[in-house]
This record gives C-alpha cells, structure tokens and sequence, in this order.
C-alpha cells in the first residue's frame, strides 16, 4: 500500500454554456485559484500537476504545455491524461496516485473543458462500429435510450420513473451557486419537454458546459497541516468493456458493477445503501440515475424504481445522491467527473454550502464515459488504515 492521502482543497468555475469572458488558460487558472485559495496554499506549495480535457474537442495539441499560464504548471511536473467522459476520474485517480506513490506531497488535479468551442457529436461518433452501429449508437443519446428501453421492458420501470430522478437533480443543482442549469422543475415539466430519444426528453439529458474543476491531494504528512478536515481517498478503481456496443450486456452497466465490488472489497463496505452517506454519481441521463443504482449494489435487480419513487436518493432519504445537481446540471466533459470528486470531498469537509448533507463521513464519487467504462472512488472523513 502506498503513502494515505487527502483531499485538502477544491476549486471549481462558474459553469456556463458558454464563458465568453475567459480563454481555456483562464477558466482553468479560475478553477485553481479558488482551489488554492481554499486550501490556503500558494502555487509554489504545489510539487506535480495532472491535467485533462477531451483534447480533440477543442483541437489543441499538447494541452499540457498550451494550459501552463493556467494550470501553474511552469517547471513542475505535468502529466497529461484524456480518457473520454472519464477524463475527470482519471485526473482525479492519476493526482491520488502520485501523491500515494510518495513522489510528491501536493498533487494538483486539474479538469476543464470550453465545449462552446469544441465539435462535441463528430469525435464521438467515431466511437460506434460505421457500419453496424453508427446511425442508432453514435453519441450519447442513442445509447443511452436504448438502455432504459431494455431495462423497462425487463423489470417495468416507467418513463416516470426516470423523470423523479431528473427533478431530483435539477433541484438540487438550484442550490449549487456553481451549477451550469440552476432552474426548479416539477414532473410535469420534464413529461413536457422534448423528446431527444424515446424514451429521454430534453430535461432528463445532460447539457453541454464551460468549465473547469481542481481538486489538491496531499500526502498524510502534509494533509494534516494543511487542514482538520481532509477529505481522506480510501481506494479508486476502474473497469473498462468492449469497443463495440453489441456485445455488451444492456440489462446492467458490467463496468461499474464490477468496480464498484472491487472498490467496496478495498474499502471493506458490505451494505452500501446504509455505509454511504452520499452518493456523487455520473448520470448523464435520469435514466442511469435508475438503472445504474442496481449495479452499484445499493438494491437489488429490477429495485431501482421503487428506490426512486420512495424518495431513498432524495435530499432528505436515506442515501442523498447528487447534492449537487450532478452531470444533469453541469457537463464541461473533461472535468465532469472531478466534479463529482470535487463534490463528495467537499460533503466529507462540511463545506458544500446549501448542499450539505448533515454529519457524511463517507462518500462515493463515480465517473463514467465512452464505450461503458467505470471510475469508482471513496472518500471518508477517518483516515484509512
């Protein structure tokens, strides 16, 4: 096992659909002041950066290099990583790395994205086999909605069932100042918005976002000093599927499954719908929001529905789940799934603000991306043993 690490800082952007007041090296810049700022740390104080965005998205070569008058980077170590939707969770597990391998001390994890300037649907539509599967399964929609289809017809959820959790998030994304939608909705507006892919209308779907989101690690050393309350990382991992969309099983999402069971063996969680206090979940659509609760262990095949309906993952349930407004709110793609970290450590340290959960000592945060591949990460307030 390596060094115990903690998150002592997090900085995020005001997300928009379009920043025009800043470039992508001052949205990032933005995203780190407020992290160090936070941390009470100078740029200095940081021994090793990791950075990543969909870099083919807005087509510029070495991010890395381009992102210094950002990021701080100048002279420092830099490591540059893009892994799809996942980008977030990967800056996010390769800055926890670093730090644990004993390397450094302070790891700067930096995620962005300027999707007003990037061309979001022909790099993605790469994904998809060109001839079996591009017309239904290129982007993200297609995919997505032909899940929820399979999965209703198995276990009889319902649109409905879809739409809760979609008014759930965007509900609470009304009370995060940094949320890209921050806008109150009730049932019967997301039964009435349009419809993108039966059976996902507009307001279950995730928008596209400027912004960006940096999380500082610290080894246990300095974690302590930099504050009383560090967001400690217990254990990350990650599973990816295959390339090709039809050989996956649609009945449950195989990757998160499977690192979800190898986080939980790691951090010794048996019961995860009574151990979490909060869940930072990648949902880029409300329909995941149903059908992946299954495969992150908190019930059982075909119990999701009910889950949602009873009001588990509400505010006020059992297991909040996305105090944040999540993906549904705020989408900067390469930075995503930082958020998601950057959120759940934020609930660990008591400063998430209006979207608190009271008392959290643990939290899950997970990332999700291209072909069905599966980030996992727990944090908790003790630090591990």
């Amino acid at each position: 096992m390596g060094n115990r690490v903690g998150i002592v800082g997090v900085g995020q952007t005001h997300h928009r659909s379009k920043r025009s007041d800043v470039n992508g090296q001052e949205i990032i810049n933005e995203a780190v002041s407020r992290a160090l700022a936070g941390a009470e740390l100078t740029i200095e104080e940081i021994d090793a950066v990791v950075i990543g965005n969909m870099d083919h998205f807005e087509g510029i070569n070495y991010v890395d290099m381009w992102s210094v008058d950002g990021s701080g980077g100048y002279m420092k170590p830099i490591m540059k990583v893009t892994t799809g939707g996942t980008t977030g969770s990967t800056v996010a597990a390769a800055g926890y790395y670093q730090a644990a391998s004993g390397l450094f001390d302070t790891v700067l994890a930096i995620g962005w994205e300027k999707n007003s300037e990037s061309d979001t649907s022909a790099a993605i539509a790469t994904c998809a086999n060109p001839i079996l599967e591009r017309e239904t399964f290129a982007g993200a929609i297609g995919p997505l909605a032909a899940e929820y289809s399979m999965y209703m017809k198995k276990y009889g959820a319902t649109e409905d069932d879809a739409h809760l959790a979609a008014v759930r998030d965007h509900n609470n994304g009304a009370n995060n100042p940094y949320a890209h939608l921050r806008k109150r909705v009730t049932l019967d507006d997301v039964r009435n918005s349009p419809m993108l892919a039966y059976p996902i209308r507009l307001l279950d779907m995730c928008p596209r976002s400027d912004g960006a989101c940096a999380v500082i690690y610290a080894s246990e050393n300095k974690a302590r000093k930099i504050t009383d309350t560090p967001a400690w990382v217990v254990t990350t991992t990650t599973r990816h599927d295959y390339t090709h969309f039809g050989d996956a099983d649609w009945t449950i999402m195989q990757t998160l499954e499977e690192a979800s069971k190898a986080a939980y063996k790691k951090a010794g969680i048996k019961d995860p719908l009574h151990e979490f206090d909060v869940m930072e979940l990648y949902l880029p659509a409300s329909s995941c929001a149903v059908k992946w609760m299954e495969s992150l262990g908190v019930c059982e095949r075909g119990e999701a529905p009910e889950l949602i309906r009873e009001g588990v993952t509400d505010m006020d349930g059992e297991l909040p789940v996305n105090p944040s407004g999540g993906v549904i709110c705020t989408n900067p793609i390469g930075a995503t799934a930082l958020i998601r970290v950057a959120e759940a450590a934020l609930q660990i340290m008591g400063k998430a603000d209006k979207r608190q959960v009271p008392d959290v000592e643990k939290a899950l945060a997970t990332g999700f991306g291209g072909c069905s591949w599966s980030d996992v990460m727990v944090l908790s307030s003790s630090k591990p043993r």
